[in-house]
């Protein structure tokens, strides 16, 4: 077990080694890991119950001993995020399923990726994980309202099925995660330890199985942006 949580902690602190490797790995064996694609929900709805597991009492006091804190890393998220995926989209003159990807990246709340970045830096763990837990109450609402204002030029977007879409992948498994700890608080904390491996894993095989889907994508827009930088 004392191996495994080694295991754990040695993959979460390499996280962008991994995301990095099976970008890759996606790109040059397409049809090894397109097989993962239809996976990509539950992937999903695993990496944010795992989030649930991990919130407790305290993540939810620190939004109301900092509310001002809070409210300026969750209003910024949802601003300057949204914003800069959107100039860059304009700015390189991206291909509509390129810009859209980008909007959407750009105005998601931010994860668990974020909270472990945070810690390797030394940063402020405690904000980090309270404007983690209210930007990601509040994607169901802020955004479909974002992709609908910010992409809807490049394509029709329905923010009720995307709100449905969000509940479903995001908020009720986090929920889930929040009652089993509830209910099972000694298993819950023993499989937290876990939490960096399967995490880790879950979200390398979803950016894995996205890039081996867009190969042709990829390669296509990468070599209209190399003209458009010699013609430049």
């Amino acid at each position: 077990m004392k191996t495994l949580e080694r295991i754990s902690q040695f993959v979460g602190g390499t996280f962008a080694v991994w995301v990095l490797l099976f970008a890759t790995l996606g790109f040059f064996l397409p049809n090894t890991f397109i097989t993962f694609k239809s996976y990509i929900s539950p992937l999903l709805g695993i990496v944010m119950f795992g989030m649930g597991l991990t919130l407790s009492g305290s993540d939810f006091k620190e939004v109301f001993k900092r509310p001002k804190d809070v409210a300026i890393g969750v209003i910024g998220h949802y601003i300057i995020m949204p914003l800069v995926a959107y100039l860059l989209a304009i700015g390189l003159h991206l291909p509509p399923e390129i810009a859209i990807g980008v909007i959407l990246v750009g105005s998601c709340p931010s994860g668990t990726a974020s909270n472990v970045m945070t810690f390797l830096a030394k940063g402020d763990v405690a904000l980090a994980v309270s404007i983690a837990t209210v930007s990601t109450l509040l994607a169901p609402f802020v955004t479909p309202f974002l992709i609908s204002v910010l992409a809807g030029k490049w394509t029709p977007v329905d923010p009720l099925a995307l709100f449905k879409d969000i509940i479903e992948i995001v908020i009720l498994p986090i929920a889930l995660g929040i009652i089993v700890k509830a209910f099972f608080k000694k298993q819950a904390q023993a499989s937290v330890k876990m939490l960096p491996l399967v995490s880790t894993l879950a979200i390398v095989l979803i950016i894995s199985a996205v890039v081996a889907g867009s190969h042709d994508r990829i390669l296509k827009t990468g070599f209209l942006n190399f003209c458009r930088c010699h013609t430049t």
